[in-house]
Order: structure tokens, then C-alpha cells, then sequence
């Protein structure tokens, strides 16, 4: 009885044209990264579960892919980033000159119910900047979160930004001690209707005066402009009046930087990780394809002294690529990819002289720049031109017996189904000149 072997529950096997499209997002993105002087690191797939445990909340830890190797080990695949590089930063880098700008692009590993643009293994493009405390850096990563999105095309987006200092004394306000758990709740929100919600806020011991307020700061949103003054009549503590004038000071650096178009502010976004310690923001593009936040990140000024560390300020975000590359593609911002060759050299006959010198010819183009497949299997001329035909191939050198006695081969133009005879030495300059080289 034969084994039929299938892709395990919640991964995806990426066929070329799948690759070719995230390699081109990959590439807008890293761009970005790189001209804002952030410089690529990549740590091991799994590290030690009690890394996670460290800093994770308690949703993220169910999400393990746990295990233990053949040394009794307990260790997890990741389930982000920003820990693996906090461990590195910790290992060997607290006495370098900040501030340290890191750059990844990886791929990740959660148990949880696979849905649109949610998988168990996905990728995601992220930074991470240790070292500084001043609201100049999260200025620059959200600048950098902004562009990023631009650089694949994405217009049509907004990057909301909310405020873990003002949610704690929010928690504070209502008499509430588990803040952690209000902040998950409120975290849950846009997943739940305003009724389920205040039925939720209930259950965890909020009366109904309470809830209101929930409810009422959660709907404070909008343009800076419009948001923060009303922050301002709100909260009333030393503590979040200093956070509001940090807010004020990010959003007119965020106009410095060009990307006040995007900003938003929302005073009702948590972020799932318990870690952060200020600013946090997300990003959401509209769609019809049931996808919420795209990426985001925050500040999170105590998690490499949770590690053992120095005290050291971060900040950072995560771009969702399974998320962003379908919202790209139904846009149709993502360039179809060519996975044809250019040229497509093909021997007439089996004589070792002739498939010599197709070789030969396919290695000098290939040397020049052009894209060039060699026919392989033997095929006939007829059949040969068909396989041409259903890749789309512009252009195929002919290399026949009798035209290589004479030193030469044949050019065919695909579409107009015309040809011309060229010298061996000149191929690749007459190829580079139909192509446009």
C-alpha cells in the first residue's frame, strides 16, 4: 500500500511564480531597510523555549512548537523574531556603539488555526533598533515602517499608533490590577462585535460604569490633530501628560520624515506582546479579503534586561509578509513574474560537435547577462520549437551541422517566425542587441 505524503496542516509549498512574487516584495522591502542603515542578521530557526517563556504572553507560549531534542534540550522553533535578536544583542553586542540598527527576514512558527493570511509557518520582514530611548528613533522606525509599505506600492494604508503608558494609566483610572489581562482583552476587540466586547469587559470585572469608559476610549481615533487634545482632557496624571507631549513630538517628527498621510492615532491598540513599554503602532490596509493588521511594533525599553542584559531601549516592528502579499496582489501592484528565458538554444541533431557548441553559446550568453536556457532532453527541431513556443521564449539560436561547418548559426525571432544567420563569435553581440542589452 503506497504513502500519500501531504504538506503538513497550516504551511504552504511556494511554486515559482509564488516565489518570484515574494522575492520582488523581499526586495522592495530590504531596499528600504538598507538606505535607512539597518544591516541584516539572522539567528537559528530554534533557541531555548525559556527564551519565550521570558517575554512572550501566555497566547504566544500555547503557540509553541515545543520540543525536546536527543540531548533532553527543551527547545521551540520561533514564533518571532524580536526575542532571537534580543538574546544576540545580549550574547555579544551591550558594548557596541548605538545605536544598533538589526534588519531580518525570516521565517516563523505558531500553533494556531490557519485562516486568511494566517498560517503556521509564515515569513516576516522586521527591524529592530537597541539603544536608544528618545522619541527620534521611534520617529525613525515608523518612518521606515511607512516606506516599506510604499516601496511595494501600497498607498492605500494607515499606520495606527497607539500608547502602552497611556493604556496602563487608563487601568489604573478604572481601579483595575490585572492591566495585562484588560490589555489583552482590549487587544481583541476589532474581533469582536461592541456587544461581545462590553460582554467580555464584563466578565473580567469591569461594572458597567467602566465599560463605558472602555468603550469611549477605544473609539478615541483619528488624526493627530483631532486625537491628542482629547487625550489630553482625559488622562490627567503627570505620567501620561509626559507620554501625550512624547506623542505630540512624535507626530511632528513624523511629518519631518514625509508620512503624515498614513499616521492615525488610536488609543485603543494594545499589541499582543505583554513586553511593550510605550509607542505602539500597526498597519492596516483596506481589503475584501478578510485580513486585519499587516504589521506593526512598538517600543519595548525592559525585555534585554529580562535577559539578563544591561537596561538597554528598543524599538522595532514586524511586517506580516503572508498578509501583505495577497492585499499586493489583489491590488494588482505585483508585477507578473517572466520565468521564461530570454533565449533558448537548441542543437539540430545529436552530434557531440553540435551539442558542444550549444553549450558554448549558452555559457557566453549566459556570461553576458542574458537569461538563457539549452535544450536538454534531445528533442527534435519541431518539437523543440513547441516547447519554445508554450514558454514564450522571444528568441532560439539554431545550431545545425551545416551552418556551424560554415562557423555560423541561425537566430529565430519566435513571434514574427523570422531568421537570420550569424557567425558563432557575434551570437551573444546580435542577442544583446534584439533584447535591448
Amino acid at each position: 500500500m503506497k504513502v500519500r505524503l501531504e504538506k503538513v496542516k497550516g504551511t504552504r509549498d511556494l511554486l515559482p511564480e509564488e516565489m518570484a512574487k515574494r522575492r520582488w516584495v523581499f526586495e522592495r522591502i530590504r531596499e528600504v531597510f538598507e538606505r535607512y542603515n539597518f544591516h541584516e542578521v539572522l539567528t537559528p530557526t530554534f533557541e531555548y523555549t525559556e527564551l519565550f517563556k521570558l517575554r512572550s504572553g501566555e497566547e504566544v507560549v500555547e503557540q509553541l512548537y515545543a520540543f525536546d531534542d536527543k540531548g533532553g534540550r527543551n527547545l521551540s522553533l520561533r514564533p518571532d523574531m524580536t526575542s532571537s535578536v534580543a538574546r544576540l544583542y545580549v550574547n555579544g553586542f551591550q558594548n557596541a556603539p548605538k545605536p544598533v540598527k538589526w534588519y531580518y527576514m525570516a521565517n516563523m512558527f505558531r500553533y494556531e488555526e490557519p485562516q486568511s493570511g494566517r498560517f503556521r509557518e509564515f515569513w516576516q520582514a522586521g527591524v529592530e533598533l537597541l539603544g536608544s530611548d528618545k522619541v527620534e528613533a521611534d520617529a525613525e522606525v515608523i518612518a521606515l515602517f511607512v516606506e516599506s509599505y510604499l516601496a511595494t506600492g501600497l498607498e492605500d494604508f494607515t499606520v495606527n499608533i497607539g500608547d502602552r503608558v497611556l493604556l496602563d494609566e487608563f487601568a489604573k483610572m478604572l481601579g483595575v490590577e490585572d492591566d495585562i489581562g484588560l490589555m489583552r482583552l482590549i487587544d481583541k476587540k476589532d474581533k469582536m462585535s461592541r456587544e461581545d466586547f462590553a460582554g467580555a469587559l464584563r466578565e473580567f470585572g469591569l461594572d458597567d460604569g467602566s465599560v463605558e469608559k472602555v468603550l469611549a476610549l477605544v473609539e478615541i481615533k483619528g488624526k493627530p490633530e483631532e486625537v491628542l487634545p482629547r487625550a489630553e482632557e482625559l488622562f490627567t496624571s503627570e505620567k501620561a501628560r509626559e507620554e501625550i507631549k512624547r506623542l505630540y513630538e512624535l507626530v511632528d517628527l513624523l511629518d519631518a520624515y514625509g508620512v503624515s498621510k498614513w499616521i492615525r492615532i488610536d488609543l485603543g491598540i494594545a499589541r499582543g506582546f505583554d513586553y511593550y513599554t510605550s509607542i505602539v503602532f500597526e498597519a492596516i490596509a483596506p481589503n475584501d479579503l478578510g485580513i486585519g493588521s499587516i504589521g506593526g511594533g512598538g517600543r519595548y525599553d525592559n525585555l534585554i534586561s529580562v535577559f539578563g542584559g544591561k537596561p538597554t531601549p528598543a524599538t522595532g516592528f514586524a511586517i506580516g509578509i503572508e498578509r501583505l502579499i495577497p492585499i499586493l496582489e489583489w491590488k494588482g501592484l505585483i508585477p507578473e513574474p517572466k520565468l521564461r528565458p530570454d533565449v533558448y538554444v537548441v542543437p539540430i541533431g545529436k552530434d557531440v560537435e553540435l551539442r558542444r557548441a550549444a553549450v558554448e553559446i549558452t555559457s557566453a550568453l549566459r556570461a553576458a547577462g542574458v537569461k538563457t536556457d539549452c535544450e536538454l532532453t534531445g528533442r527534435k527541431l519541431r518539437k523543440a520549437l513547441d516547447y519554445a513556443g508554450k514558454l514564450e521564449v522571444p528568441y532560439v539560436v539554431l545550431v545545425g551541422k551545416k551552418d556551424l561547418a560554415e562557423g555560423k548559426v541561425t537566430v529565430r525571432d519566435m513571434e514574427s517566425g523570422e531568421q537570420i544567420t550569424v557567425s558563432k563569435e557575434k551570437v551573444v553581440g546580435e542577442v544583446l542587441g534584439l533584447l535591448g542589452l
